[in-house]
């Protein structure tokens, strides 16, 4: 049985739990879900999105607020994280 990602560990937890980890810890998760993200696709722009969310303040509120819009939208965080 092959394991699954981190990220894909996170997408599967139910859509309120993902809201709440957001919402109390999403200026840490935001950053490091790209990173690990990047980690899977190869997409430096994910890894630079992640650094941005995690290191800088003004990319960190907006990387939060996005990801609990879209989590709440599409039941996944999606703006630059591809």
């Amino acid at each position: 049985m092959a394991s699954k990602s981190i990220t894909a560990q996170f997408e599967a937890l139910p859509k309120l739990v993902k809201v709440i980890l957001l919402i109390v810890f999403g200026w840490v998760i935001g950053g490091v879900y790209r990173i690990i993200r990047y980690t899977e696709t190869k997409n430096l722009f994910t890894l630079i999105a992640g650094l941005l969310a995690l290191f800088t303040g003004v990319g960190n509120l907006v990387a939060e607020v996005a990801d609990i819009v879209t989590e709440i939208l599409s039941n996944k965080i999606t703006l630059f994280a591809d």
